[in-house]
């Protein structure tokens, strides 16, 4: 049965909408600043040849054309400012993430709470400009040695790190602005609004395909259909959930004594969303990436490698799969899930699980049935990210943006999206309710002061 908060949510009226104002300026300076990101997708690094540029990524499409354009927007095909996009950021938080659970010392900051926290999110932007000028530096050096810069040199090398350098930490204050500030989280709204903004014309470009005959009709149909399908299908799988029965006893609250209460605890099928697919997409990408820098001299070493994990390779899909899986239990259970701190809170506040003891016979068992729901979890998202994956292995054609991370990341992000804004809205329901409270009993004293007191 729903509770109250969730009834209330379902019967949240969108028209309300126009009345929150903090919600409405929220959803404003959000959009302002996706559209700063957008344009800076458009204002080339100094120095570049556009033509050669241009003939350059299109022959490319396979390796630098496809995931990692996708991640950036379509920056890195016209070499914009924000070329490496948010990928340091997500790398380098992914990075700590990983030490925190080596390191002795990581993993005692990490429990001092918000002083900790900060700290780390420091170490993180100091491991992003480390990985973004490593980038930078190794995308610089790429362009000048495929004579796609106008006045190749020192200056042209420092000015393309500096800048590209300089845009990646631009989006990650603006994600961190639209996460404060905003509505949604700031980070993965990048990634959305990226591909949301190149699926129209890869979309005309599949269309134009069919027109010339270079992909049948029926071809067509089916791809808009496993479209479809996956988007039904993620939506279905992220609302999933396996609720845990949750006991409350009787307590006393000041005089008077609550009845014991049942509620259940929500474990999502997938609890670490896009993270999964968006690391390994970014890793399984870094053999292709190196051999198109380096403009096809490659040594027998990176040949080989690329012959057996390029794109739609059995390796690579087997991998594909298997790093998946693997980020899906990692950044459950070390960032968005941890069983330990769930039945501490719950010991805490004197609930438990019918029939398991508080403490560690709770943790255990949480452990244990996460373990369980995760394999319906990192299968359902191997299954998403592969099928398209091989199917673009065996007809050319299709573009990236009709994968199955694209979908995966633009439902995912539209669904928590749309659930902060139902909160907001909530919220501000409920103030409405309080306000109304407070106008009908001081309206009630008026009406007493009014009539004074009765004369004998």
């Amino acid at each position: 049965m729903a509770s109250a908060a969730e009834q209330m949510a379902a019967n949240t009226s969108w028209a309300a909408l126009g009345k929150a104002t903090d919600l409405r300026n929220r959803i404003l300076f959000t959009l302002g600043l996706l559209i700063v990101y957008r344009t800076g997708t458009f204002i080339p690094v100094p120095g570049i040849d556009g033509a050669a540029l241009q003939q350059f990524m299109e022959g490319a499409a396979q390796s630098i054309g496809g995931i990692l354009s996708m991640f950036t927007g379509g920056a890195l095909g016209r070499m914009g400012i924000f070329a490496l996009g948010i990928m340091p950021y997500i790398t380098a938080s992914i990075l700590v993430q990983l030490l925190t659970t080596m390191v002795p010392q990581l993993e005692q900051l990490k429990k001092e709470g918000e002083q900790g926290r900060k700290k780390i999110n420091q170490y993180t932007r100091y491991g992003t400009v480390v990985l973004a000028t490593a980038q930078a530096y190794g995308l610089a050096v790429s362009l000048q040695a495929g004579d796609l810069v106008t006045n190749p040199g020192f200056f042209f090398i420092a000015s393309c790190v500096i800048t590209l350098v300089g845009g990646t930490m631009f989006l990650m204050w603006l994600g961190e602005q639209i996460t404060q500030r905003g509505v949604g989280n700031g980070i993965s709204l990048i990634i959305f609004v990226g591909i949301i903004a190149e699926i129209p014309a890869a979309l005309a470009q599949f269309l134009a395909s069919g027109r010339s005959g270079a992909i049948g009709p029926a071809l067509i149909i089916g791809v808009i259909l496993m479209v479809i399908g996956v988007i039904l299908f993620v939506v279905f799988m992220e609302r999933a959930l396996r609720k845990i029965t949750i006991q409350y006893p009787r307590r006393q609250m000041g005089m008077r004594m609550t009845e014991a209460q049942q509620s259940h605890l929500p474990v999502k099928v997938n609890p670490a969303g896009v993270i999964p697919a968006i690391f390994a997409s970014s890793l399984l990408l870094l053999p292709t990436t190196v051999s198109t820098f380096s403009g096809g001299s490659t040594g027998p070493v990176m040949s080989t490698i690329l012959a057996y994990f390029g794109p739609g390779q059995p390796l690579y899909l087997l991998f594909f799969a298997a790093m998946i899986i693997f980020f899906a239990y990692f950044y459950t259970f070390n960032v968005s899930f941890k069983p330990d701190e769930v039945a501490d809170n719950l010991k805490n506040q004197n609930g438990f699980v019918p029939g398991i003891r508080p403490g560690e016979k709770t943790a255990q068992y949480i452990e244990y049935v996460v373990n369980r729901v995760l394999v319906v979890g990192s299968a359902y998202l191997a299954a998403v990210c592969l099928l398209p994956e091989v199917l673009r292995a065996q007809v050319s054609g299709i573009p990236v943006y009709i994968g199955g991370t694209s979908v995966l990341i633009v439902v995912s992000v539209t669904m928590d999206t749309i659930q902060q804004v139902q909160s907001h809205l909530l919220a501000h329901q409920y103030e409405g309710l309080i306000q109304k409270s407070q106008l009908r009993g001081r309206g009630n004293n008026k009406t007493r002061k009014k009539k004074g007191p009765a004369r004998r």
